[in-house]
């Protein structure tokens, strides 16, 4: 079977706009291939400046530079159709297949941000994907979602029948992120200058990841419940209100905010901070839950949308409005360090329950499923009796 997968949401630049969506492009084009049946053959469609390369996946780069939205847009519903008919299955990677389409099909949702925060997007861009996502999930033999939250807004906001939707949770590079040496985690404090105990906050600065409650919830600490926090990672929109709050609260000698971490720098920030707070109030999956978890980093995080799904019981997971709570738990972190080491233990426990290979698998079986497999001879492959069973 040949299988097209539409990547040209695959980043080619680091920054902050190349997490999320192009972690799970890149991690599941790597594993595909491995886990994966014999004769199955993989090719990634992306923009013509895309030099990414995987082993067991055929690029197809485009005629045409489609890191632009709208030129991407164009690519998409204009020109794509013309190289699909060689397909067997074409697997959309991000929400949205041209209209002109003949191959079975599978589609990945991640999130309903665009109709749970319009404001992230232009009335264009926002109307367009609505528009578009409904209508390819319609479409879609097999509708891929990143979480049963995510599942069930499919259900809720599209009425994407919930027996045509496979959840695919995301997975993390277990090779990177986990517990450090004591020795590694000194020389990172050093380079970077960091406090030899701080608190973490990870995610793009925007009004859904909920910072304000978390600045608030801290500021009623005294301080010597206090320690020093430091916030990573890119502007997103409204993020002035984030540093309004940090000033009229005083706590610019408390509150860092660092910039856009590096993916190879976050499991030493990870490591080092004593606990990581991620008080969002809507995730598609909450891949910093997860990385934290893995490295052995106390978390509390919200209990809305998947983020409990991701904690699993090894995180402390409040409402994402109640400032008094969040300030409870901030103050009993500090103090409790049986509790610290407890809620390491569990994190490491529940990490283990993801990864990326298991993220493939479950999009193989999606496949099998689109593609009617039944009638292919697949008890040839133990991987594709693998996949079936799992």
């Amino acid at each position: 079977m040949r299988i097209g997968l539409n990547a040209h949401l695959l980043s080619g630049r680091a920054g902050y706009r190349s997490a999320g969506i192009h972690a799970y492009i890149s991690n599941l084009l790597r594993e595909l291939p491995a886990q994966a049946p014999g004769g199955w053959q993989f090719e990634a469609m992306v923009g013509a400046k895309n030099r990414a390369a995987f082993p067991g996946i055929r690029m197809a780069p485009a005629h045409l530079h489609t890191e632009s939205p709208w030129r991407r847009v164009f690519w998409e519903q204009a020109l794509q159709p013309w190289q699909l008919r060689r397909y067997d299955l074409y697997h959309a990677l991000a929400f949205v297949a041209p209209i002109v389409l003949t191959a079975p099909m599978v589609v990945t949702v991640y999130d309903m941000s665009f109709l749970r925060f319009p404001g992230r997007l232009s009335a264009a861009r926002r109307h367009y994907l609505r528009a578009m996502t409904a209508l390819t999930c319609a479409r879609a033999r097999r509708v891929l979602a990143i979480s049963q939250s995510t599942a069930d807004d499919l259900t809720a906001h599209l009425d994407v029948p919930a027996d045509k939707i496979d959840v695919t949770p995301l997975g993390y590079d277990r090779a990177s992120f986990h517990p450090r040496l004591e020795r590694d985690m000194a020389h990172f404090r050093r380079k970077h200058g960091l406090p030899e105990r701080f608190w973490l906050y990870v995610g793009t600065l925007e009004p859904r990841k909920n910072l304000p409650l978390l600045l608030q919830a801290y500021a009623r600490l005294p301080d010597a419940d206090r320690l020093p926090l430091i916030l990573g990672g890119g502007i997103g929109w409204m993020a002035q209100e984030v540093f309004a709050v940090i000033e009229r609260l005083e706590l610019s000698e408390w509150v860092t905010h660092v910039g856009f971490i590096p993916t190879a720098d976050l499991p030493l920030w990870y490591n080092c901070a004593e606990a990581f707070f991620f008080p969002s109030v809507y995730e598609g999956f909450g891949l910093p839950v997860l990385e934290a978890l893995a490295c052995g980093t106390p978390v509390i995080t919200s209990n809305a949308s998947s983020l409990p799904e991701v904690a699993g019981g090894a995180a402390i997971c409040l409402p994402p409005a109640d400032i008094d709570q969040w300030t409870e738990a901030l103050k009993g972190i500090q103090q409790n360090g049986e509790w610290r080491e407890a809620a390491r233990t569990k994190g490491l426990e529940r990490a283990k329950h993801f990864s990326w290979a298991r993220t493939a698998q479950l999009t193989l079986r999606s496949y099998s499923k689109a593609a009617a497999a039944h009638d292919l001879p697949l008890g040839e492959s133990e991987k594709v009796r693998q996949v079936e069973s799992k």
